[in-house]
């Protein structure tokens, strides 16, 4: 077997198959030179969770601390330690990039094909594990704003801060009003002379505590596992509450976020600066530890301006009214590409497949497609919580097909699944600039994505394998 990607989904796919299919030989191909993934790749300055460590830490080795909001660097630390104590840094390959991978149906193997230091690679494996996230490591998505080479400044994208960036007492503008730009804006503040987010339209903001006081008070009078299942489950059900609250109600909802955020901010903010086009949780949420972001601006050393890009200028940035902000730094928030299975070109006997016209299956599978399944977490809750039900779930099949003697799983799409919509139906504008380019889902089950991790952990390790539309073949034959 062949994972791909040693980041949060990767390690606890090699624990998983450690425990629950010892039997199975498996490697890790990871493309860059570090554990972590996501967090080891972002650098900038304040970065964090925008969800609780209780849930974004695995089930399996449990978020000790009381910090609910954790930074990248711990974060980071937590993945690496957790790869030590699994063991399984023997089966990490780092620098082996996968290109491309064929299903040949005559042996019933993948042969992936995989890059390290310019030279081509090959292995076969009988199944592929992607673990490699949705998004574009190499790029995030930088407009291309005219004027930009007059600009007199620097302009950094937060996917690949450098290292030696000095921004001591400096005019520094940030585009962008998404987690990253919240996440920045406090961070900068504390050194810079003064930090204007510029954003085109607002977000939603929630200021949170950046520890878990009950969950102090339970690690304080409970066993470690006790508190740390009771802290789990809780944070699980809170948030499966708001959003559930969001979907229904999203008018009240959206009246509480602006209102709350509103009272915080003061007459520092104009409310035109907290009312976002979209209802509540069509984006994520922007979370703010201990209200930082709330409490940059009432200091005076930051400030929120709404309007349009227009160009750049050498001091600083025009916008669509003629005003200039002053900058000697800007810092392009402005999001993420997307690329599914890691940018690799996936082939059915040399025939390439179709992702756009593939529906998936459970959010792990997609429909024809056999012996490959794709970690992909909640788009409304922790990451790691759905990607540990799909481990889990894989590791069921694999057990099934050795079992039985088989060779083949594949998700068959005979029955009306229903209307179909992407896959991701966030409306962030990094999901949208790719929407030609995602498969879909259906309304109708198996076809259909809950994010809903009571369904999920159901539907993924409670229901049976035999579902109708996962079909199981010998090599040869065709799946029933």
């Amino acid at each position: 077997m062949v994972v791909v990607g040693a980041g949060l989904s990767g390690i606890a796919a090699a624990h998983y198959l450690r425990s629950e299919c010892p039997q199975e030989r498996f490697v890790i191909l990871e493309g860059r030179d570090a554990i972590g993934g996501t967090w080891d790749l972002f650098r900038y300055p304040g970065i964090r969770s925008d969800s609780d460590m209780f849930t974004l830490g695995y089930t399996f080795r449990p978020w000790t601390s009381d910090a609910a909001i954790a930074d990248g660097a711990a974060i980071r630390d937590y993945i690496r330690a957790t790869a030590r104590e699994e063991g399984v840094l023997p089966q990490i390959r780092f620098g082996h990039r996968v290109t491309s991978a064929n299903w040949d149906p005559a042996t019933a193997r993948w042969n992936v094909e995989a890059e390290r230091e310019g030279q081509a690679l090959r292995l076969t494996c009988r199944f592929l594990f992607f673990c490699s996230g949705y998004y574009d490591y190499e790029q995030g998505y930088d407009p291309a704003w005219p004027g930009r080479e007059s600009f007199a400044g620097r302009i950094v994208h937060p996917q690949h801060w450098p290292a030696d960036l000095d921004y001591a007492n400096q005019q520094v503008v940030v585009i962008g009003s998404g987690a990253t730009a919240i996440t920045l804006l406090p961070s900068l503040a504390a050194k810079a002379a003064h930090v204007t987010m510029l954003q085109r339209s607002p977000s939603y903001i929630i200021a949170l505590p950046a520890r878990d006081a009950i969950g102090r008070a339970l690690q304080a009078v409970l066993p470690r596992k006790a508190a740390y299942r009771l802290i789990r489950w809780k944070n699980i059900l809170l948030s499966s509450a708001l959003f559930q609250f969001s979907r229904r109600r999203p008018a009240a909802m959206r009246n509480w976020l602006v209102r709350q955020a509103q009272a915080r901010f003061g007459p520092t903010v104009q409310q035109r600066d907290l009312q976002p086009r979209y209802d509540p949780w069509d984006q994520r949420l922007c979370i703010a530890p201990d209200a930082d972001v709330f409490r940059a601006v009432h200091s005076g050393r930051a400030s929120i301006v709404t309007e349009q890009v227009a160009r750049f200028v050498p001091q600083g940035v025009e916008l669509a009214s003629g005003r200039v902000l002053p900058a000697d730094l800007v810092v392009t928030a402005t999001g993420l590409k997307l690329k599914l299975l890691g940018g690799a070109r996936i082939t059915i006997d040399g025939q390439p497949l179709q992702v756009t016209d593939a529906l998936s299956y459970k959010g792990m599978m997609l429909s024809g497609l056999p012996n490959l399944a794709m970690a992909m977490g909640y788009t409304n809750a922790s990451w790691t919580l759905k990607c540990e039900l799909i481990a889990r779930q894989v590791c069921r099949m694999l057990n099934h097909i050795r079992r039985q003697g088989l060779d083949v799983c594949v998700p068959v799409l005979d029955t009306d699944a229903g209307q179909t919509r992407p896959a991701l139906d966030l409306s962030s504008g990094y999901i949208q600039r790719a929407s030609g380019e995602l498969p879909r889902q259906g309304s109708r089950k198996p076809w259909r994505i809950y994010q809903n991790y009571l369904l999920d952990l159901f539907s993924l390790n409670l229901a049976p394998l035999r579902d109708g539309a996962l079909r199981f073949a010998r090599r040869g034959e065709t799946p029933r």
